[in-house]
């Protein structure tokens, strides 16, 4: 980052906060997500916005070693308490927060303080997988599903505690119509698309879908949509959770990851020669991630407790499989209604979860993709039963242990992501393990139950 750039950058941030001091922005918070899924944050006064997009807000290194429960683990690149990181707004993500009023927020990307990109941060990771996608000619568009459970604030542990309607029941949506519509609301004067929005399955859970974007800005969507989900249910008397498992025998809240390929304004989804008239050219990059959902995991459902999720016969994707429409396999393609599909065909990638740092997800994902792409990989022979009751099944990782073993065996993914982070992240993941493998899920669901 040279010395022109930060005095442009300075002049950009300058401007920006005349915007927002006119719309009644006093504080905008920065914010990152580190290896364990957790959204960081430090904030400046609107009046200093120009000198954090010029040189940044000072933030220790050792983040990229805490794991969700706030420990700090060692590992090969850790450097303890030494070192400094610096936060840098990316201006174009700004946005004011309609349910934080004084407020906005940015996505922030993390440099060194010569202004190198750190070798660690994700965004800058999902920037330059999209960038290398880019570079071929092909774009994705991509958007996550948020399902979260909501208690009263009084009864965190309650699921029905603030809505007892049923599953996809409109009961639990008119128990809540004030709250839903305050919170698309919200959205949508921050910019987020929202597309549909439902009771789910589990007690207390609903569902949110946003419009696909590109892979970074469906990453920062995520996030603030999360965030906003998080203010919005507090300013209800409500409590919202995103883990994976609320409690042992429940379903769970999952992540789900759609994502398309493009060739300019076409869908190579849809259209094609190939089986459900898919193009080659998807085939293959969909057949890049299938042949590594094991070692996807340890990106995409990241911690212990994303394996109380993981069970056969609840639509959570845990056999190695793929197929139309089929809510069992891990890798679903939709195709959306007829007459639609040049725009709406899509890949689902349905055994993730929302302890996943997003933009790590969408990096590993173009990564599997890209390797796909470059081999000519096609798909197997797709299912269409549930493929839990087919004697010839393959489970995904059962663990978090196996899921890592499955990503440090893979070459693509471990040198796309580079030693440090690739180290780094799996030295978090077995941090984690440590610390949490031992709990009951009783005391694991306790401990993670609000953590995301």
């Amino acid at each position: 980052m040279s010395q022109l750039d930060r005095a442009e950058l300075a002049q950009q941030g300058a401007i920006r906060a005349d915007d927002l001091r006119a719309a009644g922005v006093e504080l905008v918070a920065l914010t990152f997500v580190d290896n364990s899924g957790i959204t960081r944050t430090k904030a400046v006064p609107v009046d200093r916005l120009w000198s954090a997009a010029a040189w940044g807000v000072g933030a220790s290194n050792s983040f990229d070693f805490f794991l969700a429960t706030d420990e700090i683990v060692g590992g090969r690149y850790s450097r303890g308490p030494v070192g400094d990181l610096r936060l840098h707004p990316d201006l174009d993500g700004l946005v004011p927060l309609a349910a934080q009023p004084g407020w906005a927020w940015a996505p922030a990307n993390r440099y060194d303080q010569d202004g190198t990109p750190h070798p660690q941060d994700s965004r800058a990771l999902a920037t330059a997988a999209t960038a290398r996608l880019a570079s071929l000619g092909y774009n994705v568009r991509t958007a996550f599903e948020i399902e979260w459970v909501i208690t009263a604030a009084e009864k965190p542990d309650d699921p029905r505690s603030a809505t007892a309607g049923p599953a996809y029941g409109y009961a639990r949506l008119s128990a809540q119509a004030p709250y839903l519509r305050a919170l698309v609301s919200a959205l949508a004067a921050q910019g987020v698309a929202v597309e549909q929005i439902h009771p789910e399955y589990a007690a207390g859970q609903f569902e949110l879908s946003v419009a696909a974007d590109d892979p970074v800005r469906a990453a920062d969507i995520a996030v603030l949509t999360r965030e906003t989900i998080r203010t919005v249910s507090e300013q209800h008397g409500l409590r919202a959770s995103f883990t994976p498992k609320f409690a042992p025998g429940g379903v769970g809240n999952g992540g789900h990851v759609h994502l398309s390929l493009w060739d300019g304004d076409r869908n190579l989804c849809a259209g094609g020669d190939r089986r459900f008239e898919l193009t080659a050219t998807a085939e293959a990059f969909a057949a890049g991630i299938y042949a590594r959902l094991p070692a996807l995991l340890a990106i995409g459902a990241p911690s212990v407790i994303s394996y109380l999720r993981l069970e056969p016969h609840h639509w959570a994707g845990v056999f190695l499989a793929w197929g139309l429409e089929n809510r069992e396999a891990p890798l679903r393609l939709v195709r959306g209604a007829a007459g639609q599909r040049d725009r709406a065909a899509n890949f689902e990638v349905k055994c993730f979860d929302l302890t996943a740092n997003p933009y790590l997800v969408v990096a590993a994902l173009l990564f599997a993709g890209l390797a796909g792409l470059e081999s000519g990989a096609t798909l197997p022979d797709p299912v269409d039963v549930d493929p839990g009751t087919l004697p010839s099944a393959e489970r995904l990782p059962r663990t978090l242990a196996e899921a890592v073993a499955a990503f440090k065996a893979d070459d693509e993914l471990t040198k796309a992501f580079g030693p440090e982070l690739a180290t780094t992240l799996m030295d978090v993941r077995h941090g984690e393990i440590d610390r949490l493998g031992r709990l009951s899920p009783d005391e694991l669901c306790a401990v993670m139950r609000y953590l995301h």
